[in-house]
């Protein structure tokens, strides 16, 4: 299946994975998946994103089924940051923003990226997980980042794509993971369902 006559649907809202699937060339039809994400007691960052990568997939296939939709590959992701055991939503506010920059400030922290591909009775899933060092952070620094308007959508409150870019000393694994989309994990997950890249 060449990518011109495919289109998948995306189980997300989020306008950063809508930009790396059209530069993957991927035609998309967006799909809205709406599920508790809670963090369950003593769960882990990566079974957390798995798990709502699951469930977003399951509750975007159940809308396309309800709205009798054609089957076609259904592609959602979850993204949440994690340092010391810690996992690190989107922030509440702005003092919640602040906390976790403090957090990250000379510090590295790991993004994980989960992404499910669901059709009919198949569902597939990878993970990324990357390492991010962030440089020391002034209050001043965070401060302003807050101020920008920039954290507040964002797990761990930043976008590495964004203003926060000049925080990031080094990454270590997938800088669109970190925007969370893995763009290799993706394509590979998309090829397993019939799509060719690139």
């Amino acid at each position: 299946m060449t990518l011109s006559d495919s289109r998948i649907y995306l189980a997300s809202a989020s306008p950063r994975r809508r930009e790396l699937l059209e530069q993957l060339g991927v035609n998309f039809e967006r799909i809205h998946a709406d599920i508790d994400e809670s963090v369950l007691p003593g769960e882990d960052a990566v079974a957390y994103t798995e798990r709502l990568a699951r469930a977003k997939a399951d509750a975007g296939w159940a809308v396309a089924e309800r709205c009798g939709l054609p089957s076609r590959p259904l592609l959602s992701a979850d993204t949440t940051v994690v340092q010391d055991g810690e996992i690190f939503g989107k922030p509440a506010d702005a003092a919640d923003a602040a906390r976790m920059l403090r957090a990250f400030s000379g510090r590295s922290h790991q993004v994980v990226t989960s992404v499910a591909i669901r059709q009919d009775g198949r569902l597939e899933l990878a993970t990324s997980v990357t390492e991010v060092w962030f440089r020391e952070l002034s209050d001043d620094d965070i401060a302003r980042y807050i101020g920008s308007g920039e954290p507040f959508d964002k797990a761990g409150a930043y976008g590495i794509q964004g203003r926060a870019a000049v925080f990031v000393r080094r990454i270590d694994g997938s800088f669109t993971g970190v925007m969370g989309l893995p763009l290799f994990e993706t394509a590979g997950l998309l090829t397993a369902f019939g799509l060719t890249f690139p």
